[in-house]
């Protein structure tokens, strides 16, 4: 096992040194491109950009591909071709990385008033190369894709940058959008259908007019106008579903998706590994009568479980590790007692599908940890990340049956018009790139499955995290006793603390322990999902505390001391203004009021030891 390890540490120094040299050309052109005035910096990158489009004019197709009887042989032909123009591409991209890391970074300091670090340099080119960047924690990780989607959208066929939820597909634009549209380059974002039915595809345009301070510089605009920028911002979920509505169109002028030519998926490892499997589905509506629910919903609550640790008895038995259920010969005779029928399975078929959803439902899915319910509707929670995925319906009966059982209309059942999988999704990219914290230990299936290779980047100052061992307590109520001792001890220091709990149930639960104790603190569950960016960007304040679930992959920023921006919007809220229609001298004083703020608490927070993180 060591030997291995230190096989795989080797391999990873390896490929450091090898893309070392173009982070040294990057930083011997710095003052060159230092020395430039802004108008001549985008007149450099254009040039290159042409330079860069020549080599990118795609190969014809031959006779065989065109005409060969073998369709099969016509597709091969067809992915060869496609190959050889990606490698040109690659290769005029190669040429000009340096300049165009450069003038990224220069466009970023004049912007953003922010310059990378060599490391994110070297994340960057990672990614251009088409591989995983595994990057710790608080590196930056958000900066990491710019330059390699400002070099990429030089080939004219559009670079796509996956994040997980609609609050990132927005904020990162808009973050990044200056130093794209200071080089000259479009940059488009794809939303979900927003709660207020408004627009779902903007394009960065600085000054824009809006009232919404989440819209500050966007422009709305149709789906296809997004994904006709040079780089376009969404989630993974909406990516895959225009992809499946394109799939359904009648007329191919109706499609909005391009070419899928590169694509950049951050927390790549809960993308492509963890819901890898996951289908998307567009569905249609199927005749189905609601009474079946609820005759099982009201039923199935009288069979009892098999007791825990037994081989034999009960009504039913649950398998945690596959997650199913199963009745036993009694629980079946008892169904059809109280159904008053011979056989179960041979008198009506639709019956034992509706007792096997219901016992699914009763047994297996728990209302505030597997769904939530809100106006009448049950919401499903992403078992990964905790959030709310309005919209999205179980299939095969399981969220009628779930509907039912909490006394709710049941809507007809659905049937599957188009399907596919992030797996088979993103496998369809000419290009992919990834980043994240945590890649290293799926390593091998990401070679497997993507045939991706993963980057450790090493980290910009030496890691100072303290890592403490885990500690086991006989019963939950110790286990939460002990976490509010720690929050108090914490708190009194002046460390911000943030605890992380499995469940909604369990978050609301620490919530009722910690205000007992007269502790102040935030919740940040799905119930309250709307809160999550101002929760997050606030939690890094002197003994602020918050309580969340599953944190993975939610990627807002926790900065110690708090958020400067935030904290000026929640100012000038308070003044009865809206920050996005003061002028930019009332936000620039707020802003300034506010960086004294969280300038000062931070110097507070870093003396006492940082941020302390709890996982219950």
């Amino acid at each position: 096992m060591l030997g291995f390890l230190s096989r795989f540490v080797d391999s990873n120094e390896r490929e450091l040194k090898r893309i070392q040299p173009y982070v040294d050309a990057v930083n011997e052109l710095e003052p060159e491109i230092q020395a430039l005035s802004d108008d001549e910096i985008r007149a450099r990158f254009l040039a290159l950009r042409d330079q860069v489009q020549e080599a990118a004019i795609p190969e014809e197709p031959s006779e065989d591909e065109l005409h060969h009887p073998d369709l099969e042989r016509r597709r091969e032909l067809a992915k060869a071709r496609r190959q050889r123009d990606v490698e040109a591409i690659q290769d005029a991209l190669d040429e000009v990385l340096p300049d165009v890391f450069a003038m990224g970074r220069e466009a970023m300091r004049r912007t953003l008033g922010m310059r990378q670090y060599d490391v994110q340099i070297l994340g960057g080119v990672v990614l251009h190369q088409g591989k995983i960047a595994e990057m710790k924690t608080g590196e930056g990780k958000t900066f990491l894709p710019t330059f390699a989607a400002a070099l990429n959208a030089m080939a004219g066929r559009g670079v796509h940058i996956v994040t997980v939820n609609d609050y990132l597909a927005r904020r990162d634009p808009q973050w990044m959008g200056p130093v794209f549209h200071f080089l000259g380059l479009s940059v488009g974002m794809i939303l979900g259908q927003q709660s207020d039915g408004g627009a779902a595809s903007y394009v960065f345009e600085p000054g824009y007019p809006t009232n919404d301070e989440r819209l500050i510089n966007l422009r709305p605009v149709t789906r296809r106008e997004a994904y006709a920028a040079d780089i376009t911002y969404g989630t993974n979920n909406e990516f895959g579903f225009d992809y499946l509505r394109d799939n359904m169109v009648t007329d191919v002028a109706e499609r909005v998706q391009r070419e899928r030519f590169f694509g950049i998926v951050d927390e790549v490892d809960n993308i492509l590994i963890d819901e890898a499997r996951t289908p998307l589905i567009i569905s249609g509506q199927a005749e189905e009568s609601g009474d079946l629910y609820y005759t099982f919903a009201r039923l199935v609550p009288r069979l009892k479980p098999r007791p825990e640790g037994e081989e034999e008895g009960g009504d039913y038995f649950i398998d945690l590790k596959d997650r199913a259920v199963s009745p036993t010969e009694e629980g079946v005779d008892k169904i059809e007692q109280l159904l008053k029928v011979d056989n179960l399975y041979a008198d009506d078929p639709r019956l034992a599908r509706h007792f096997e959803q219901a016992l699914r439902a009763h047994a297996l899915y728990q209302r505030d940890r597997d769904y939530i319910v809100r106006d009448g509707e049950i919401v499903i929670v992403d078992e990964f990340t905790g959030r709310q995925m309005p919209g999205r319906r179980w299939s095969e009966g399981l969220h009628q049956a779930i509907e039912a059982k909490e006394g709710l209309r049941v809507k007809r059942e659905s049937v599957t018009l188009a399907t596919i999988t992030f797996q088979n999704y993103f496998r369809l990219y000419d290009k992919l790139a990834g980043m994240t914290g945590t890649a290293m230990t799926e390593a091998e299936e990401f070679h497997k499955i993507y045939q991706l290779e993963v980057v450790a980047i090493p980290t910009h100052r030496p890691m100072v995290r303290d890592d403490e061992t885990d500690l086991v307590y006989r019963s939950e109520t110790s286990k939460f006793n002990a976490v509010i001792e720690e929050i108090e001890a914490m708190t009194a220091e002046g460390r911000p603390v943030l605890v992380g709990t499995t469940s909604v149930e369990k978050s609301e639960r620490l919530s009722d322990l910690l205000k007992r104790r007269g502790i102040k603190h935030e919740v940040l569950n799905a119930k309250f999902h709307e809160k999550e960016a101002p929760i997050v960007a606030q939690a890094g304040r002197s003994a602020a505390v918050t309580i969340a679930t599953n944190m993975a992959g939610r990627g807002t920023d926790i900065l110690l001391g708090g958020n400067p921006a935030g904290l000026a919007s929640e100012i000038l809220h308070k003044r009865g203004l809206n920050p996005a229609e003061v002028d930019k001298a009332t936000y620039d004083a707020a802003f300034a009021e506010a960086k004294a703020i969280t300038d000062a608490e931070h110097e507070k927070v870093v003396s006492v030891g940082g941020l302390h993180i709890v996982g219950t």
